[in-house]
């Protein structure tokens, strides 16, 4: 029988705090008071998520993300209304520094989401 782990999610970034902060707001989690600037983490206040890390370092962003996060804003919606709802999230989030980067409309085989990047140009999608 295997034993259960608890994850957390590790960023490499150039700002810890902001990324951290950004995040944070995201997803209502709490930001981890502030250390030396190498690094920040946010937590899930209910214990239900896993924690996020986000680490300095000195090199920049200069691909795509090979693993992305999944923000659930409209699980259990379907067409419009799931549309709508993920349009309402973007809306939020922008102000927070995401920017959106596509509209994926649905098809025979998928709902909707929305790709987004993060305040460091991070994917992430509003699913």
């Amino acid at each position: 029988m295997s034993t259960l782990r608890e994850v957390q999610v590790t960023f490499d970034c150039a700002e810890p705090e902001v990324v951290a902060r950004f995040w944070a707001e995201v997803l209502g989690y709490e930001q981890a008071p502030p250390d030396d600037g190498t690094w920040s983490a946010c937590t899930d206040p209910t214990g239900k998520g896993p924690r996020l890390y986000f680490q300095r370092v000195p090199e920049g962003k200069v691909v795509k993300n090979r693993v992305h996060l999944d923000v659930r804003a409209g699980t259990g919606l379907v067409g419009a209304e799931r549309l709508a709802a993920l349009e309402a999230e973007r809306d939020r989030l922008i102000p927070l520094g995401a920017q959106q980067q596509q509209i994926l409309y649905a098809d025979e085989e998928n709902e909707s989401c929305i790709v987004m990047l993060d305040v460091e140009g991070n994917e992430f999608c509003l699913d």
